[in-house]
């Protein structure tokens, strides 16, 4: 399977950069083996701006926010999901410039039924990295259309990498504000409870399915310029995974989550193992779901997987 991705993105951190007559972005100083170049801050708007991901709770990033927004009136402060490189800085923005936070809802809002009975009956480890003090001013909805001076952006729930996460379409432009859903850098992190891949899967689907959608600007790196045709080589990635671990455990191979990983992820940074085996996880646990493996005890992080 060919690699669409582009890792030879520079942004220039703490400045404004516009990449459209109505999105310009500014990226955090928290460049890092999981936010790669930093967190992308967004301003949508001429006039009056919405500000998609404050970011991290940084005073340098804060103050080249408020260079970037230079003045200008922000009626609406949005955030596409609270870990804690996106949401944070959202509180001290909103004192600052007097604008609402808008979010899905606290870090659990959306987890799915199959999450919350297994986070309650096992350890399933996770929370990396979770804004655990985020709560919007005000809660979207899936499908709901936000409207500024010259702008409107929609809501569109997606699950997976985090319960509560949103992308944001920039009706009439073709652009989508994709967050960590889908980066151009690298495939999304999926760490139960707080990741679920059944659902990050059927969120996938969901932006397959829409038309006239032209440009992805992701929460890490550049921007994505054919959005359809990423959308389907991650789709078939995280399926070629599935893959992968099934033939692992073939032939009476039993096999805990990290082995598998350090099995299956040989070309990745050795640091980078803790997260490929929570993707690993995320994915046994919906091979589980579906019957098409069993663990040794109860599903937790050091469980034994095996064939079915």
């Amino acid at each position: 399977m060919s690699d669409p991705f582009d890792r030879s993105y520079t942004p220039k951190t703490g400045e404004l950069e516009q990449l459209s007559p109505l999105v310009g972005v500014v990226t955090a100083p928290n460049a890092g083996p999981m936010t790669f170049t930093g967190t992308q801050t967004y301003l949508v708007g001429q006039e009056t701006l919405a500000v998609v991901d404050p970011g991290p709770d940084n005073d340098a990033h804060l103050a080249a926010l408020v260079r970037a927004i230079g003045g200008r009136p922000v009626s609406h402060i949005l955030v596409t999901h609270s870990h804690v490189d996106h949401s944070p800085l959202c509180r001290r923005l909103s004192d600052a410039t007097g604008a609402p936070v808008l979010g899905f809802g606290t870090a659990n809002e959306g987890r799915s039924a199959v999450m919350e009975r297994l986070a309650a009956q096992g350890d399933l480890g996770g929370n990396e990295g979770i804004d655990e003090g985020f709560a919007p001013d005000r809660k979207i909805a899936d499908g709901e259309v936000i409207e500024g001076d010259g702008w409107a952006l929609e809501a569109i729930h997606t699950p997976g990498h985090l319960s509560n996460h949103l992308c944001f379409a920039v009706q009439d432009t073709g652009a989508v504000l994709t967050g960590d859903h889908v980066m151009g850098w690298a495939t999304t992190m999926v760490s139960p409870p707080d990741g679920d891949l059944t659902s990050f899967m059927a969120s996938m689907e969901k932006l397959a399915a829409r038309d006239g959608d032209t440009v992805y600007f992701p929460g890490h790196g550049g921007a994505i310029k054919d959005p359809a045709a990423m959308v389907s080589h991650q789709i078939r990635h995280r399926k070629s995974r599935e893959t992968q671990i099934r033939q692992a455990l073939a032939g009476g191979n039993p096999a805990t989550a990290l082995q598998l990983a350090e099995q299956i992820y040989t070309d990745v940074d050795p640091r980078l193992i803790p997260a490929a085996t929570r993707n690993v996880f995320a994915h046994l646990i919906d091979l589980s779901e579906r019957k098409l493996v069993e663990a040794d005890r109860p599903i937790c992080v050091d469980a034994v997987f095996f064939e079915k």
